[in-house]
């Protein structure tokens, strides 16, 4: 529901009204939001830009609704298997790019950049990270950034007693995992 004080035309307008003034400023601070009570207007600004209808906010009941219309409907098939990316899903993935940047020029090596992030997820076997790189097979240079990792003591074995075990996995270190924090602050 709009804050207390707060119409439609005003949203329309660019007037912020803050619910949550912490929760913003931290947005702010990530580089969520640009500035407060500028997006409702750039988006009925994109539109008219678009030759597209104007966006309709509708409050009903204890909620608020904002319609916004396309060029041509999009069925609901096409809707259901596109897949779908949120602002803050586009956020991480900016972020996750500055990151492994910032990992690749640290560890030299973009794809040891990448074995790091995967496994700030989950730990995983060469082959489940060969996969998650989009590689079929375990490469030559996937084996020797994994030792390189290890040698650095950013990565370690599940399996240590058994080094060429089939079921071997990765993971972080604490050492491994205060790089990406450390990393992570900058970005």
């Amino acid at each position: 529901m709009l804050v207390p004080g707060m119409t439609i035309e005003d949203m329309k307008r660019g007037v912020s009204n803050l619910r949550n003034r912490v929760i913003a400023r931290v947005f702010h601070e990530l580089k969520l939001i640009e500035q407060w009570g500028s997006g409702v207007r750039r988006i009925f600004e994109q539109a008219q830009t678009l030759g597209l209808p104007e966006p309709v906010i509708e409050e009903i009941g204890l909620h608020l609704r904002l319609t916004i219309f396309t060029e041509k409907p999009a069925s609901t098939a096409s809707f259901l298997s596109e897949p779908r990316v949120s602002t803050a899903e586009a956020y991480m993935s900016r972020c996750d790019a500055r990151l492994e940047s910032r990992l690749e020029s640290r560890l030299e090596s973009k794809l040891a950049a990448k074995v790091v992030l995967l496994l700030t997820e989950d730990e995983a076997g060469k082959a489940g990270l060969a996969r998650l790189l989009g590689h079929k097979t375990v490469s030559g240079e996937l084996h020797k950034q994994i030792r390189r990792l290890l040698d650095f003591g950013l990565i370690e074995m599940t399996r240590p007693d058994t080094p060429s075990s089939r079921l071997q996995r990765y993971r972080l270190t604490q050492s491994g995992e205060a790089m990406v924090a450390r990393e992570l602050k900058g970005v």
